[in-house]
């Protein structure tokens, strides 16, 4: 099962945003799109079954204006069968952490930090899927042995020159950093975010996450909220009053133009929240 069967698009939204929003869920081999009146259906096989699992629990979200059925083509759940996410580091074919093996809690934080306001319902089952299949634990090993293999970058004078890091693993919004805060404890010293550490977790809990990413983002745009949210790759160069706005379509890392119009429909929240961090988090 790799593939899921999209329905209630809205007629306006482009391809482009369609395939940003379900590469938060992993890497897609083909997007198939039909226009149905008013509004759009679309196929989107992923490369791999985890992601399609993943894409299931978008059901319901909403993309614009227009709230999205994602089903299975094959009529399965997010939580059928086994889940297949790498089992160990020894699946995994490159050092670079993907989104198809990153808990379904942090892929679903990055999907709020950029924009988008999932249904809390989703968050539930995300969290649940998590649990059952021991994915935060592997998840947390995969983080400490890359820690382990590449804190000797500290020695060295370029980590990428040393090691092969991509600029994408160097990201402090995507690479292994963001995983990582100052340790109170020990100051100079990074410790792994509690919410990395625990399969313990509620749905406020991806929320705080959330705003930890687009703090992130907005730093690693120095500390330009239009930047963070790709803003400058859609209008060009911030102008003096500055724009409020929608992500652009880089993913994972930036949400299509009209990500930032769309609500939880379990609990609304203020437009923009994440990604200026100018709202509170829901309580």
């Amino acid at each position: 099962m790799s593939t899921v069967i999209v329905k209630n698009i809205g007629a306006k939204t482009e391809d482009k945003d369609i395939r940003a929003f379900f590469s938060f869920c992993g890497k897609i081999s083909s997007l198939d799109v039909t226009s149905e009146g008013e509004t759009k259906s679309a196929t989107v096989t992923f490369e791999k079954e985890t992601a399609a699992r993943t894409a299931l629990l978008l059901d319901h979200t909403k993309l614009g204006e227009h709230e999205l059925s994602v089903t299975s083509e094959s009529g399965e759940h997010a939580d059928s069968g086994d889940d297949v996410h790498p089992k160990s580091d020894a699946d995994r074919d490159t050092d670079e952490i993907t989104q198809e093996e990153k808990p379904r809690s942090r892929v679903f934080a990055e999907l709020l930090a950029n924009g988008y306001l999932v249904a809390d319902s989703g968050l539930k089952t995300a969290i649940a899927l998590d649990e059952k299949h021991g994915v935060s634990q592997r998840f947390l090993s995969t983080i400490q042995n890359l820690d382990q293999k590449y804190h000797a970058t500290d020695r060295a004078k370029s980590a990428d020159q040393s090691y092969g890091i991509t600029a994408r693993a160097n990201s402090l919004f995507t690479g292994i950093s963001s995983y990582f805060e100052k340790a109170l404890e020990a100051p100079g010293a990074k410790k792994i975010v509690d919410f990395y550490t625990t399969s313990a977790k509620q749905v406020q809990d991806i929320h705080n996450e959330a705003k930890r990413l687009a703090e992130l983002k907005k730093e690693e745009a120095g500390g330009s909220s239009y930047k963070a949210v790709g803003l400058d790759k859609v209008f060009g160069a911030e102008k003096a009053t500055g724009q409020e706005g929608k992500p652009n379509d880089q993913v994972p890392g930036g949400a299509p133009s009209d990500a930032a119009a769309t609500e939880s429909n379990q609990q609304p929240i203020a437009q923009g929240a994440y990604p200026g961090t100018a709202e509170k988090i829901p309580q």
